[in-house]
């Protein structure tokens, strides 16, 4: 088991595979933006953006492998504004449903706040669905949370939930 920092081309040439990881997150019941069920084209094109977002700096991308295999994934997306080069937001936190539950989000989320370190940020934040388990995760690692933002995603059969908004300072 292993977490690497991916470049645009590795990011492009494993699209495919981060876009079975991101359908089976999504269609696994993850808050990571997309509606489930999700499909394998729009996946694909998710990808390929975050390619070209990681290839343009805008953002870091951790991948957790298993023999080979993409079963975890996590982005820092560094802001940019003259007055926020501390800060940097943590998203797009997922693992494949067969692997939860066993210390890899956990260990996705110590990597990324490894690598902000190295990177110099010291602010991070992090949104998820309030409730979620990920949020005892967090409390777990020391993160806070800091509010609460009513209705603010739909699921498919179009009911809200809130999200839960975290953050960390790093020593």
């Amino acid at each position: 088991m292993a977490i690497s920092l991916w470049d645009a081309e590795r990011t492009t040439q494993r699209s495919e595979e981060l876009g079975k990881l991101l359908c089976e997150s999504v269609n696994g019941g993850a808050s990571l933006g997309f509606v489930a069920p999700l499909e394998r084209e729009a996946a694909w094109a998710y990808w390929i953006e975050v390619a070209r977002r990681v290839a343009a700096g805008d953002l870091q991308l951790l991948v957790l492998e298993q023999a080979g295999e993409a079963i975890g994934a996590v982005q820092l997306r560094e802001a940019s504004a003259p007055d926020a080069t501390h800060r940097a937001e943590v998203a797009m936190l997922m693992v494949r449903p067969l692997y939860r539950q066993r210390g890899h989000g956990r260990q996705l989320l110590l990597a990324v706040q490894a690598l902000a370190r190295t990177r110099g940020r010291t602010t991070l934040l992090l949104q998820v669905r309030a409730g979620d388990s990920s949020e005892r995760l967090l409390v777990a690692l020391g993160w806070a949370r800091s509010g609460e933002l009513p209705r603010f995603a739909r699921d498919a059969d179009g009911s809200f939930h809130a999200a839960g908004l975290h953050h960390l300072i790093l020593d």
